[in-house]
């Protein structure tokens, strides 16, 4: 296809081409990655309970802070999507009359080294022309805060934590804004993100994505010998996208079709992982 061969997508008249294969880093303005005061309650555990007023204002001061201290950063990449397949899943024991057969999906994304498998991945990018694959930190300077103030005032240090995990979403949301923004221009739709850990995609993904994107040296981004991510305000997904309409796994956006829903941390706290 001519824009695989020529490294832009979708080069029709009238619709902007969209590089493919080049990580682009992405460092957002001063008010693009607000501070959502709602989540960062979620994370703290708060359910509509009274908050008395100077409670209030040290959590205001402390969101405050980290807003003021805080500058997240990212780096996106566009991708063709590639091999598609189901494949079997092997039981120790036959499959019963009455059950259905278990299939485990493949994604490939061409010119890289990724291999996505899982159920909800495969049904999330079975059908998109390319793929997004992304990544946003908020660096080691919230670590460094963290760990001073969780050792000098611990409610503080919560807080903080708190307010760092919304910001990182927020983060991820306006990245994803502007990833949809490259779509529209070149014609295409965006289904949502689904990153590692999500449903049945597993963490053993994560240094891939980060080597696909060079996350390590463009933005410090590294995972642990357990595919943690580190900074750990950080945050890699992927997002399918479509010529016409887009297609999503309703796994993503919907809880009662995970398989970890029983135990899942998210839902632990009253939140959720998407």
């Amino acid at each position: 296809m001519a824009e695989r061969e020529t490294g832009t997508g979708q080069s029709e008249a009238g619709r902007a081409p969209l590089p493919l294969g080049v990580p682009r880093v992405w460092r957002p303005g001063a008010k693009t990655v607000p501070l959502d005061r709602d989540e960062m309650l979620r994370y703290l555990g708060y359910h509509g309970q009274k908050i008395e007023p100077e409670l209030a204002e040290r959590i205001d001061a402390v969101a405050a802070d980290a807003v003021t201290r805080i500058a997240p950063a990212g780096i996106w990449a566009v991708f063709p999507r590639g091999m598609a397949y189901d494949t079997p899943v092997k039981r120790e024991h036959p499959v019963s009359a009455n059950q259905t057969p278990v299939a485990a999906g493949h994604i490939a994304l061409e010119g890289t080294a990724l291999a996505l498998t899982g159920r909800d991945i495969f049904r999330h990018l079975k059908d998109a022309r390319y793929v997004a694959v992304l990544a946003v930190t908020l660096g080691m300077a919230s670590e460094q805060r963290l760990r001073v103030l969780s050792s000098q005032n611990p409610l503080e240090g919560a807080v903080f934590d708190a307010a760092c995990s919304a910001l990182v979403e927020s983060a991820a949301d306006a990245l994803n804004c502007e990833i949809e923004a490259a779509a529209q221009a070149a014609g295409l739709s965006c289904n949502t993100r689904f990153s590692p850990g999500y449903g049945d995609l597993p963490l053993a993904a994560q240094p891939t994505v980060l080597a696909t994107l060079n996350a390590t040296r463009l933005c410090g981004i590294t995972a642990t010998p357990t595919n943690l991510l580190m900074p750990t305000k950080s945050i890699t997904a992927f997002i399918g996208l479509f010529e016409g309409d887009p297609h999503s796994s309703d796994a993503v956006r919907s809880c009662a079709g995970c398989r970890v829903a029983s135990g899942c941390p998210f839902r632990a706290r009253g939140a959720h992982c998407w």
